[in-house]
């Protein structure tokens, strides 16, 4: 493949004007040709993956884009990854066949009995699944109107799972995936911290070697977190920057050492077939809110709303519905400061189709193709991208996607403490805010899910230090 490495993989693209990557079809082999401008500069890649994947059902496709056909039981596949223009595998030639043996190693381990019995009761048994659908009985009284009519809302409770977050659920899965591989040591980057303490509790459970690389600034607001990372035997690996920082830092560690290290992303971004694979380990919490919501109200929700970062506790929570068009998916990113002010993560709103970390997606960058920086008090939705499949729904409209400030998730964190006694984690108070919004729309009775992705108490103390700012500024 003839392009720069630093280019390919831990740079932006800024796409002026690219088309649907062409593909040849061959069975086994996938030739991709796509022009990429930087700075005004074009640059020709191509890679192609000469191994044939043996495998008996396709688990990670995407309908509208792939095509296949069985062949003596081999599988033909077209621009695998990709949804709509985004996704896709952007990366250096030494990359290519490592990624190629994860995808073939988790088609088939997504098939294996053997596999999913040990994740169902290491789901059941450590992770402490199913986590319940709350009804918050005096949320709902909260956002009644004077006629005494409004929607009813329900918590997915994903803050009880253990080490407090969604992202045990992919972790503890993709280090069984290691250690099925063969690999000792685990790479992760983790911004908020969850994805890290996740990641070192299933590697210290798994008997793996554990390497978690962190932004400087998420380590001064989440040292709490970065205290259960050390206590579970990982090595926390400060990066000069923030979790877009770590994120390359990490990476750079894993192609360091492809033969032993596995790279362990907890979020549905990177190049196929990472996105997929968090996807599919999230999905559970769709599918339990599914089968719940049948249980207490015989039907499915009206709406479900989740916060976007990057992406994972959203496309968990509404992969399950994707085609029941009648259920609304709602995604609540970080506003910041508000969008005119420039501090702010709100990717959907602002952002622009680039490549980056691996894939096409919506970013937010510069003219020159940059990424800017981001903020948000919620330190897990600081990320200057987006997941494919969710670009792919603002694309296709499937999806809303709003956005919430710093003010408003600390109102809704103050407002679920006070009115049920849980704490959610900043990331998900941005989804609880646009309750304020969504709330006086709809009809009375109308069943809503809000995805509590996680537990709030690591951010008492930026809650405790904002209110104290406020008062101080007040007087």
């Amino acid at each position: 493949m003839s392009c720069n490495y630093i280019q390919t993989f831990f740079s932006n693209h800024r796409l002026k004007a690219c088309p649907l990557l062409p593909t040849k079809k061959k069975i086994g082999t996938v030739s991709v040709v796509c022009q990429l401008v930087t700075h005004n500069k074009a640059a020709t890649s191509s890679t192609t993956d000469s191994s044939t994947c043996i495998m008996r059902k396709p688990l990670i496709t995407t309908k509208s884009n792939l095509v296949e056909t069985e062949t003596d039981h081999k599988l033909k596949v077209v621009n695998p990854g990709k949804f709509g223009k985004f996704g896709g595998k952007f990366v250096p030639e030494t990359l290519v066949a490592c990624l190629n043996q994860l995808e073939v190693e988790f088609n088939f381990l997504l098939q294996d009995s053997q596999f999913q019995e040990e994740l169902s009761t290491a789901l059941r048994d450590y992770v402490g699944r199913e986590t319940p659908l709350y009804f918050a009985k005096r949320l709902t009284a909260y956002y009644k109107n004077d006629n005494g009519e409004g929607p009813e809302i329900y918590l997915k409770r994903e803050d009880l799972n253990h080490v407090g977050a969604h992202k045990i659920n992919n972790a503890i899965a993709q280090a069984m995936i290691a250690k099925r591989m063969g690999r000792k040591i685990v790479v992760a980057a983790t911004g908020a911290g969850q994805h890290g303490v996740a990641t070192a509790a299933a590697c210290a459970k798994l008997d793996l070697e554990c390497t978690i690389y962190m932004g400087t600034t998420d380590m001064e607001k989440q040292s709490s977190n970065v205290l259960l990372m050390k206590l579970l035997g990982a090595k926390v690996k400060p990066v000069e920057g923030s979790f877009k920082d770590a994120s390359s830092e990490a990476i750079r560690g894993w192609v360091g050492n492809l033969e032993r290290s596995y790279y362990l992303l907890g979020t549905v971004v990177g190049p196929h077939p990472c996105p997929s694979m968090v996807r599919e380990f999230q999905s559970v919490i769709g599918m339990e809110t599914r089968r719940q919501a049948m249980e207490k109200w015989g039907g499915k929700p009206d709406v479900l709303v989740a916060c976007v970062g990057s992406g994972s506790n959203a496309l968990g929570l509404f992969h399950e519905f994707m085609e029941d068009e009648e259920v609304r998916l709602i995604g609540v990113e970080g506003g910041g400061f508000g969008l005119d002010s420039g501090r702010h993560s709100a990717t959907l709103a602002r952002g622009e189709v680039g490549v980056y970390h691996g894939a096409m997606s919506y970013l937010l960058q510069d003219e020159e193709g940059q990424i800017l920086g981001t903020h948000s008090i919620g330190v897990g939705l600081e990320y200057p991208g987006v997941g494919p499949e969710v670009s792919y729904l603002k694309e296709t409209r499937r999806a809303e996607f709003y956005t919430a400030t710093d003010q408003e998730a600390i109102d809704a964190y103050h407002r679920l403490c006070r009115l049920e006694g849980i704490f959610p984690a900043l990331e998900a108070s941005h989804a609880l805010a646009f309750l304020d919004k969504l709330c006086p729309t709809l009809p009375s009775g109308t069943k809503v899910v809000v995805n509590c992705s996680g537990r709030g108490d690591k951010d008492a103390a930026t809650v405790f230090q904002h209110k104290q700012h406020l008062m101080h500024t007040q007087q």
